[in-house]
C-alpha cells in the first residue's frame, strides 16, 4: 500500500502553513532589522549577524528531515516548529525593547531568540516540504511547488503591509504586540491546516512501512547516499551559489530606503510588501508558463533570465542611491521582487521533483540537504551585504555611496549565477540530468522512477 496523493485542497492547506511561517519570519528579518539600524542607530552588522545565526542553526535541517523520515508522522515536527518560531519572534521583539535600555542585555536575549527562530523555521519548513514532496502526485508536483510558495509570499506581503500600518507611530511596545498577535494567528492557522492531513498516511505507515534499522541505516549513511547522487550534488551547489546572490539584499533594503529616501518604519515595511508582491507575480508567471505553452523554456532558461533581470534591478538600486528622492523606488523594488520570483520558482519545482526521485522515505534528508545549502547561503549573503555597507561607509563616510556599492556588488553576484546556470544547461545533456531542461518533464520522469 502507498499513501494516497494529496488533492489540490490538501496542497492548499499545506500552503497555509507555509504562509504562516513567512508571516512570522518577515517581522524578524525585515522590520526588526530596520529598527535596529535606523531607530536604534546600531551597526548594520548586528542584525546581519543575528539573521545569519538563525540561518546557521538551520545547518541542522538534514537532521530534522531524517527525523521526520523515520517518524510515523511529520505533523508534530511542523506544528512544533511553528510554535518555536512564534515564541522566538516574540522574544526577539522584546529584545529590541531591551536594547533601548541595555544594549548588551538586549543582544544576549536577541541571540537566544534568533536561535529559536532558526530551530522553528528549520524543523517546520523541512518537514512541510518533505510531506509535500512525498504526498503530491506526479501530475501536481510542479503546480504544488508554485502554489505553496506563492502562498508563502502572499503571507509575507500581507503581513508586511498590515503590520506596517499598525507599527506607525513606532514604539517598542507596539512592536511586541504585533509580534505576539502574528505569532498566535500563525500558530492557530497551522494547527487548523494540519488537522487530519496525515491521519490516513500515519495508519498506513504504522501497519506496513514502519522504519527499521535495515531500511534506515542512520543519518550519516542517508546524507552520504544523497551526496553520492550526481544530480543531487550538482543541484546542491547551484542552490548555494544562486541563493547567496538572492539573499544579499535582504538586510539592507529597508535600512537603505530609511537612510537614503527618508522612509518611516511603517513605510519601509510596506515597501517590503511591495517587493514580495513582485515575487508573487514573478512566481505566478513562471508557474503558469512552466505548465503551458511556454514550458519549453525550462528551468535553465528561467533561471538565467531571472538572474540577469535581478542583476539589472539591483544595478538600478545602485543608481537610485544618487538619485533619491526622485527615483521611482517602489517600481524598482517591485521589479526586483518580480525577477527574484521568476528565478526562484524554477529552482523550487526542481527541488520538489528531485526529492521524490530518490529512495523511498528519504524525502526529508534530501530536502534537508538542500535546505541547509540554502540556509547557509542566506546567512552568508545577508551578513555579507551588511558588511559591505559598513565597510563602504567607513571608507567613504557616505551612506549613499555605501549602499550604491553594496547593490552594485550584489548585481555582479547575480550575473555570476547566470553564468553558472548557463554552464549547467550546456553540460547537462544526458537524460538523467534533464531537471535543468524542463521542469514539468522532470516532475513526471522522477515520479515514474519511484
Amino acid at each position: 500500500m502507498i499513501d494516497r496523493p494529496l488533492g489540490w485542497f490538501g496542497i492548499f492547506r499545506l500552503g497555509l502553513v507555509q504562509a504562516a511561517i513567512g508571516a512570522i519570519v518577515v517581522l524578524t528579518t525585515s522590520t526588526m532589522n530596520r529598527i535596529m539600524v535606523v531607530e536604534l542607530a546600531l551597526p548594520a552588522v548586528l542584525p546581519g549577524a543575528l539573521v545569519g545565526l538563525h540561518y546557521a542553526v538551520q545547518f541542522l535541517r538534514p537532521v530534522w528531515g531524517h527525523g521526520s523520515d523515520v517518524s510515523t508522522r511529520r505533523t508534530p515536527w511542523i506544528i512544533g516548529g511553528v510554535v518555536t518560531l512564534a515564541i522566538g519572534a516574540v522574544v526577539a521583539s522584546a529584545s529590541i525593547a531591551l536594547m533601548g535600555e541595555s544594549t548588551i542585555l538586549g543582544i544576549v536575549v536577541a541571540v537566544l531568540a534568533f536561535i529559536m527562530i532558526g530551530l522553528g523555521v528549520g524543523a517546520a519548513g523541512t518537514s512541510l516540504l518533505s510531506l509535500l514532496a512525498e504526498r503530491a502526485g506526479e501530475d501536481k508536483r510542479a503546480g504544488a511547488a508554485t502554489m505553496v510558495w506563492l502562498m508563502m509570499i502572499g503571507g509575507i506581503a500581507i503581513t508586511a503591509v498590515v503590520a506596517g500600518k499598525f507599527l506607525d507611530p513606532y514604539s517598542p511596545e507596539r512592536l511586541v504586540s504585533i509580534a505576539a498577535v502574528v505569532g498566535a494567528l500563525a500558530t492557530l492557522l497551522t494547527c487548523v491546516a494540519m488537522w487530519k492531513v496525515e491521519r490516513e498516511a500515519s495508519a498506513i505507515r504504522g501497519r506496513v512501512d514502519a522504519p527499521s534499522s535495515s531500511h534506515f541505516s542512520g543519518f550519516k549513511a542517508a546524507v552520504s547516499e544523497v551526496w553520492a547522487d550526481v544530480q543531487a550534488r550538482r543541484f546542491t551547489i547551484f542552490v548555494f551559489v544562486s541563493m547567496l546572490a538572492y539573499s544579499a539584499q535582504d538586510l539592507i533594503l529597508e535600512p537603505f530606503v530609511g537612510s537614503v529616501f527618508g522612509f518611516t518604519p511603517g513605510e519601509s515595511t510596506q515597501l517590503s510588501g511591495v517587493q514580495h508582491g513582485g515575487v508573487f507575480a514573478g512566481m505566478l508567471l513562471v508557474g503558469v508558463a512552466g505548465s503551458g505553452a511556454m514550458r519549453r523554456g525550462g528551468l535553465g532558461t528561467w533561471s538565467i533570465v531571472g538572474c540577469l533581470a535581478s542583476g539589472a534591478t539591483l544595478l538600478g538600486l545602485s543608481v537610485a542611491s544618487f538619485q533619491a528622492p526622485s527615483w521611482p523606488i517602489s517600481m524598482n523594488v517591485f521589479a526586483l521582487g518580480f525577477a527574484n520570483g521568476a528565478f526562484a520558482v524554477a529552482a523550487i519545482g526542481s527541488m520538489m521533483a528531485l526529492a521524490k526521485g530518490g529512495r523511498a522515505k528519504t524525502e526529508g534528508v534530501r530536502m534537508g540537504v538542500w535546505g541547509a545549502a540554502q540556509a547557509i547561503a542566506f546567512g552568508l549573503g545577508g551578513f555579507m551585504g551588511t558588511v559591505v555597507v559598513d565597510l563602504a561607509r567607513a571608507l567613504t563616510a557616505s551612506a549613499v555611496t555605501a549602499y550604491a556599492a553594496a547593490f552594485f556588488f550584489e548585481s555582479l553576484l547575480f550575473v555570476a549565477s547566470a553564468v553558472l546556470a548557463r554552464g549547467l544547461m550546456r553540460n547537462n545533456e544526458r537524460p538523467s540530468d534533464r531537471q535543468w531542461r524542463s521542469l514539468p518533464e522532470l516532475a513526471g520522469t522522477q515520479a515514474n522512477k519511484g
